[in-house]
């Protein structure tokens, strides 16, 4: 896939990424001997599509209440000031500033803000291709990869084990699954 006019369905416009059919998540090294995984569960966005892959942009808030890695204790200290500091910073945000395509590999770039910070990052992308459902709604699907260090936000908590080794990891993997709406 080197340009949009070879995805079926290519559509230049505005797409609302659709929550109930969406998933932003997260994992990180856990006492360096599995991961813990999680989810944001409030979030929105929007992906603009140009004539061409490389005109198309994204612009996504998440709202960090919403963590949720099915143990409310860590939940509540993942708000707290030691990660997301949510009283203070609500949201995280992405905005694009670009795309690139080589052959098949899609990598969006842009700015992540976590705690006041903003730092660029690169998403690889997984383009899932352009339906309509049974209802006439035109979707767009995807998938998209990074990994962030936490220290690069402000997010430096951690504390020993017995082993003599950490309890977290400093990279973090964000995963987005996302289907999207074309707007009318």
């Amino acid at each position: 896939m080197t340009n949009a006019a070879e995805i079926d369905g290519w559509t230049a416009g505005t797409w609302t990424i659709d929550p109930t059919h969406s998933e932003v998540g997260f994992q990180a090294r856990h006492l360096g001997i599995s991961k813990v995984k999680g989810t944001f569960d409030r979030f929105s966005g929007t992906i603009t599509t140009g004539e061409s892959l490389e005109d198309s942009r994204v612009e996504a808030t998440v709202e960090v209440a919403s963590v949720n890695t099915n143990q409310e204790q860590r939940d509540q200290h993942l708000r707290a000031s030691d990660f997301f500091l949510a009283d203070e910073h609500p949201t995280f945000t992405f905005t694009s500033t670009g795309v690139t395509v080589n052959g098949d590999d899609i990598t969006v770039v842009g700015d992540l803000t976590l705690r006041g910070v903003t730092k660029p990052i690169d998403f690889a992308v997984d383009f899932g291709g352009i339906t309509v459902d049974g209802y006439g709604t035109k979707k767009l699907g995807l998938e998209a990869e990074t990994t962030i260090n936490r220290h690069d936000f402000g997010v430096s908590w951690n504390a020993p084990t017995e082993a003599g080794g950490l309890t977290l990891g400093d990279n973090v993997k964000i995963t987005l699954d996302l289907q999207a709406n074309l707007d009318a």
